[in-house]
């Protein structure tokens, strides 16, 4: 049995994880009425909430709540319109599960209202690219997940040109993870995020999950989200979001082999099965190899 050691566990003011047995489930919550797979599903807050529960219950170690779709052309959304979707979601959430909430958001205004009605993580598809949101991170000692993207996302698949995207993609993360940690936010409680799917074609996401290993070695914990993506569609001919689960799942497995700490997904259930077997043959979590010398 691996030897649960200091480096396993994720502690901060409001929270904590374990990733001894391996790769953890952030379980995807959009109260928004466009997101690409999920759109309109949960905007009515006791069914949302009921479906945070039911992901708790299901295998998910955090659930990440979303206001605005940030799928490939997606409009922006104003905060006030942000904070009213999801402030009254978070507290009915957070008070009837021990999960941690997340909060998906670019604003700081919206992360700064989701902290005050009870998420305990933050969730930035830009990395951390307003200076507010570093302190505010830092202020209220929460994990932040750092992901890379282009642009905005109603124009981010208009410029996906890269001399090298695992390199560039990488070196990147790295220096918002550096910066982040010049504000005060604790490294352990960094998640850096390749941004599968954003700004990227499917060939630049396919070399950045073949090479995932690179961000792992870094030393930085790694979060990925792949789920019910056009990419694997467009491997699949799976034209329905919906009838993407097998196509999740075989990035889930490698993700979950490369010692990738989260994985975002729809599918928890799922994923729970997939994360655990892919888990136990792994020598790394089946008997407590230790990790290689991070690179950074």
């Amino acid at each position: 049995m691996k030897k649960i050691t200091r480096a396993d566990i994720v502690e901060w003011p409001s929270g904590r994880l374990d990733l001894s047995a391996g790769c953890l489930l952030m379980g995807v919550l959009n109260v928004t009425p466009d997101s690409f797979s999920d759109g309109g599903l949960y905007l009515d807050g006791p069914r949302a909430c009921e479906r945070a529960i039911e992901m708790a219950r299901q295998g998910a170690s955090v659930i990440d709540i979303g206001a605005e779709s940030t799928r490939p052309g997606a409009a922006s959304v104003p905060a006030d319109e942000q904070i009213r979707r999801v402030t009254g979601v978070i507290e009915s959430v957070a008070s009837k599960t021990h999960v941690p909430v997340s909060i998906d958001t670019r604003n700081r205004r919206v992360a700064r209202a989701a902290l005050d009605a009870g998420a305990a993580m933050i969730n930035d598809v830009t990395a951390l690219q307003d200076e507010r949101m570093c302190r505010l991170a830092a202020e209220r000692e929460v994990p932040v997940v750092l992901m890379h993207m282009r642009g905005e996302p109603g124009t981010m698949q208009r410029n996906c040109r890269y001399d090298d995207v695992v390199a560039e993609v990488l070196n990147f993360l790295v220096e918002r993870a550096r910066r982040a940690e010049s504000f005060g936010i604790h490294r352990e409680v960094i998640f850096i995020d390749p941004g599968i799917g954003f700004g990227k074609t499917v060939e630049h996401n396919l070399a950045l999950l073949r090479h995932i290993d690179r961000f792992v070695a870094t030393g930085y914990r790694v979060l990925v989200g792949t789920s019910r993506k056009s990419f694997l569609g467009h491997l699949t001919g799976r034209g329905d979001p919906l009838q993407r689960l097998f196509g999740t799942a075989a990035t889930v497995a490698l993700c979950a082999e490369a010692g990738v700490s989260m994985v975002r997904v729809h599918d928890v259930a799922e994923m729970a099965d997939v994360v655990k077997v892919a888990c136990a043959i792994h020598p790394r979590f089946a008997t407590g190899q230790s990790a290689e010398r991070p690179l950074f």
